[in-house]
């Protein structure tokens, strides 16, 4: 019986410079009794079906994120990836994904890694790109690391900009780089269907 492939799928979050910057966003970000409905592990279970195993964990301190507290978690999967497994890393979990796999040797073989309006550095409005997360110079084992790199933007995101798009493209030589018109903002959206058939098209390959 062929296995299933994975995908394991990397949420976003915030990182803060200090506790009473923590405290402050604690007390003053929007609240709302609405339920989301948004793009994630639920839809992607929904819309690639049965041969698709999908892994999504909680990481630690989500809305106080620290590198060194995300790689140990993330580490504590990798002996039960199989080869040929899919990474996708959300907002901050797609800048996780980028230092991870440009610092380390990935022991087994990514099929894609899909980066999904990664910030490139701490020059995100209104935000502090802040505990750990900080890229190296020298991306180039990201590639190696990867068969197929996908870097996913849109021209409407208001928290990470499109320049950020740019400073990825300048070092990556070969890593897809795709710039939507409209995604709801920072990926706010409840349907995502190109990374769907994206999926898909990279399996039958």
């Amino acid at each position: 019986m062929k296995k299933k492939t994975q995908i394991f799928f990397l949420h976003g979050g915030e990182t803060f410079k200090n506790q009473k910057d923590y405290l402050h966003f604690l007390k003053t970000r929007k609240i709302s009794l609405e339920r989301k409905v948004r793009w994630s592990a639920v839809y992607l279970r929904k819309n690639l079906g049965r041969n698709f195993e999908i892994i999504k964990p909680r990481m630690p301190l989500q809305d106080n994120a620290k590198y060194n507290d995300w790689k140990i978690n993330f580490e504590r999967y990798i002996p039960y990836f199989r080869n040929g497994v899919i990474l996708i890393g959300n907002s901050l979990g797609g800048i996780f994904l980028a230092k991870y796999l440009s610092e380390h040797k990935f022991p087994k073989k990514i099929l894609s890694t899909y980066l999904i309006c990664p910030p490139f550095d701490d020059t995100v409005p209104g935000e502090d790109l802040v505990g750990g997360f900080k890229l190296k110079s020298d991306l180039s084992l990201l590639e190696k690391n990867s068969k197929n790199l996908y870097l996913m933007f849109s021209k409407d995101d208001n928290v990470v900009p499109l320049s950020h798009a740019e400073k990825y493209r300048n070092k990556l030589k070969n890593a897809k780089i795709i710039i939507y018109k409209n995604k709801g903002g920072h990926f706010l959206i409840s349907k995502f269907p190109e990374i769907i058939r994206m999926i898909k098209k990279d399996v039958k390959k």
